[in-house]
């Protein structure tokens, strides 16, 4: 595979980061601290707003000496959905157990919203030849008792994540099913950007 552009990803979750070095893609990680507040209630559209504001700021303050070159920008928002209701990271544990209880023997929904910004040569941002989508996955959790999200929940891996869980990890074992991309649970639709990113002839294979 070739690179044809230089690539900051505006996030500092492992997860996205792992996903980036699985593809085989160079990067650099320029997180902004965007802010993240916004009253739109609509998961689909609240990701994709999420992740747009944190690609712009990325690259607004997004520094290089490398000057003779454009840079995509990218940012990314997941929320967790049930029933159109946005479940994000929890408060804390009480939170946590709320939403895992909500979930448990239930069918959700799971929102990334991707966006992906130019910052040109001079400086100025460019959408026009940008990345922008949201992928949706639906997730099927085995029904289980408050002791089981106790346990999982003293594990602290619920706690940063949005929904309360992280199918990649101990979070898995509640999973009875998926459909959809599995990496956009994770937290980045790789296979779906790296076809976005290949129809740009930002990489070529």
């Amino acid at each position: 595979m070739e690179q044809c552009i230089d690539i900051v990803l505006a996030s500092g979750s492992p997860r996205r980061k792992d996903l980036f070095n699985t593809a085989g893609l160079s990067f650099d990680i320029f997180v902004s601290g965007a802010d993240e507040h916004t009253d739109e209630k609509d998961p689909e559209k609240y990701a994709g707003i999420l992740s747009k504001r944190k690609a712009i700021a990325s690259a607004e303050a997004y520094k290089t000496s490398q000057n003779d070159k454009k840079i995509l920008v990218t940012g990314a928002d997941t929320v967790v959905a049930y029933n159109g209701r946005i479940l994000g990271k929890p408060l804390d544990e009480e939170d946590a157990f709320n939403m895992l209880m909500l979930l448990s023997g239930n069918v959700h929904q799971v929102y990334t919203g991707v966006s992906a910004v130019l910052k040109n040569e001079d400086g100025s941002i460019s959408e026009d030849e940008g990345i922008f989508f949201t992928e949706c996955t639906e997730v099927e959790m085995y029904p289980f008792d408050r002791r089981e999200a106790y346990d999982y929940i003293s594990s602290k891996e619920p706690m940063d994540k949005a929904g309360s869980y992280g199918i990649q990890g101990i979070g898995g074992r509640l999973i009875k099913g998926i459909k959809g991309d599995y990496d956009n649970v994770v937290g980045f639709p790789l296979p779906r950007f790296m076809r976005e990113l290949k129809a740009r002839c930002y990489i070529r294979f």
